[in-house]
């Protein structure tokens, strides 16, 4: 009952030679990671990084602006204002403040134009206004059967979009005033600003690279839902979803299943809140990690399972979720190799696990008072004398048999041993609901785009919320069924089930029920995304990684989060009672 009482109110609110390759493969593994693992190692010297991207942020760093921040040095300015705005009584606070920097022109201009962003030469610098749509709707029915922007997402690429042309300018000091806008559109200013903040190779340490020198951003007193705490939160969700991007951009010859999990256990050596347990070698045999182990054991860096457990500093009662996300460093397809153009952004095929760590990172920074653990299903899935092959039968962590008939199909595998790990959780560590995450098949990009993840769930409660969450902020899923008759395409005549259909139809649909068969009656959502951009836009300066479904996921937790501590109360008053 706990589980229904936290979900309805944030709603409203066998293979054995596998050991010996990995033990035969360690030292060469070793070295050959060394150079980058060396940039993360526990007790080097330097500022921590996350594969190089600092853990900083700047939007984390701007301050309130004071009378004299305004009127010396180089400055830009950007206004934001609602519609709403021009209608009340701070329709003359706004344009004598606009009246400073425009003249009669252009604030004419201004007024007349329904464009949602312009730009000015004004008297004191650049200055940048973005408007609010028209259409003053909250999320609707209509919106939601669309997949309409939302107010929030669209001002986060509306200010994200401006970080990007401040290098024609040069501006010391960057100053943002807001009239009429709710808090949720001032924190999608500030998020979209932080991801335009990214850039990968300015986060390579590469000779000749430097990192661009942002203004410092000044927040005027007409923002006043804009307290210190909530701009440093809103900085975290900006930074989570950098780090995401930031490991999914890396090549896979950096980052390996090695390398990958020293980065983990580098970036939470001195935390508190955060424990990190990796296993490989021995000790996935030992687990009958056996699906993950078979997965990546034709690579030098063998596969690991990382686990991060998550447990706030004020003790809570409360079930911890669990996150799983699909860690597959490098994709070639295994001995059903792909296509090279298949293959070309196969580095991004662990952009459910960069999510999943960027999240953890997200908790622990902004201590979130929920529990989570999390686990990174590692593994590179290489072609090799070792690889596994079409027919082989692997008997998974659970004792269900899975009959290969598709190497490229693999992402499943390690995740169904992982989801194995997280529903055989017991006692207070037993999950109250399982997602996972993972670039699982191409199918769910045929059928919804680049931009629509594919939500798969056993759970109505769970999965409304998560479609809440990702409308709310811009980061689309969209629900596909978990249509049972096509069970049929998952069976085997050797095996309990087999880990692809061979029909070619409704390969996300069975990617899903494939996965569902290891969850055992925990409530679960599987998120099918494509964590890449393939061209800038909005708040995203360049192509590459994006960090879905981060923001999302935030969003979740912190409903499921601040559910959990109304329910708290209200148990408490009873008991009292």
């Amino acid at each position: 009952m706990a589980k229904a009482t936290t979900l309805k109110a944030a709603t409203k609110a066998t293979t054995t030679k596998t050991a010996t390759l990995k033990r035969s493969a360690k030292a060469t593994t070793k070295k050959a990671a060394e150079p980058r693992a060396r940039e993360v190692a526990k007790g080097s010297t330097g500022p921590v990084t996350a594969m190089g991207l600092p853990l900083r942020t700047w939007v984390g760093a701007s301050r309130r602006a004071k009378g004299g921040d305004v009127r010396s040095g180089r400055r830009a300015f950007i206004f934001a204002f609602a519609k709403r705005a021009l209608d009340n009584k701070m329709a003359k606070t706004f344009k004598s403040a606009l009246s400073i920097h425009l003249n009669k022109w252009q604030m004419q201009m201004l007024l007349e134009s329904e464009a949602e962003s312009m730009m000015f030469q004004g008297a004191q610098g650049p200055v940048w206004v973005l408007r609010g749509p028209q259409d003053e709707r909250r999320i609707s029915l209509s919106a939601a059967s669309t997949l309409e922007k939302s107010r929030y997402a669209r001002f986060r690429d509306l200010g994200g979009a401006i970080v990007g042309q401040l290098g024609a300018y040069k501006p010391e000091k960057l100053i943002l005033e807001t009239h009429g806008l709710t808090l949720e559109e001032e924190r999608g200013i500030l998020i979209g600003m932080e991801l335009a903040c990214y850039s990968f190779q300015e986060n390579r340490g590469l000779p000749g690279k430097p990192r661009r020198k942002l203004p410092e951003l000044l927040i005027k007193e007409s923002s006043e839902a804009l307290t210190e705490r909530e701009v440093r939160a809103a900085g975290e969700v900006g930074l989570a979803m950098n780090i995401a991007r930031h490991y999914v951009n890396l090549p896979g010859g950096d980052l390996n299943p090695e390398t990958y999990a020293n980065s983990v256990e580098a970036l939470f050596a001195e935390s508190d809140t955060v424990s990190v347990e990796v296993w490989e070698g021995d000790r996935l045999v030992e687990e009958r990690m056996n699906l993950l182990l078979a997965v990546g054991q034709a690579a030098d860096a063998q596969p690991r399972l990382v686990h991060l457990r998550y447990r706030p500093a004020k003790q809570t009662h409360r079930k911890p979720i669990a996150i799983v996300g699909k860690g597959i460093t490098f994709d070639s397809g295994g001995l059903d190799i792909k296509p090279s153009a298949g293959m070309r952004w196969m580095k991004k095929d662990m952009g459910g696990s960069a999510a999943a760590l960027g999240l953890a990172k997200w908790a622990e920074r902004t201590e979130l008072p929920l529990p989570l653990d999390i686990y990174l299903a590692l593994a590179e899935n290489a072609v090799g004398a070792g690889a596994f092959r079409p027919g082989d039968v692997i008997m998974a962590r659970s004792g269900t048999t899975v009959e290969i008939t598709n190497t490229d199909a693999e992402g499943r595998l390690v995740l169904a041993d992982a989801i194995d790990v997280a529903v055989s959780q017991t006692g207070e560590d037993q999950p109250s609901a399982i997602i996972n995450i993972a670039t699982l098949t191409g199918a769910i990009k045929v059928a919804l785009g680049a931009e629509v993840a594919g939500l798969f769930s056993n759970d109505d409660e769970l999965a409304n919320l998560l479609a809440e969450c990702s409308l709310a902020k811009g980061d689309l899923m969209w629900r596909m069924p978990l249509f049972q008759p096509y069970r049929s395409m998952l069976k085997s005549s050797f095996a309990d089930m087999a880990n692809c259909s061979e029909g070619g139809f409704g390969g996300a649909i069975s990617a899903a029920l494939f996965l569902e068969s290891f969850v055992k009656g925990v409530p679960w959502a599987h998120l099918d995304v494509y964590s890449w951009r393939d061209s800038a836009s909005g708040a995203w300066a360049e192509a590459g990684g994006n960090g879905q479904p981060v923001q999302a996921l935030v969003e979740l937790l912190s409903r499921m989060s601040l559910a959990s501590a109304q329910s708290e109360v209200l148990n408490g008053e009873e008991d009292e009672a």
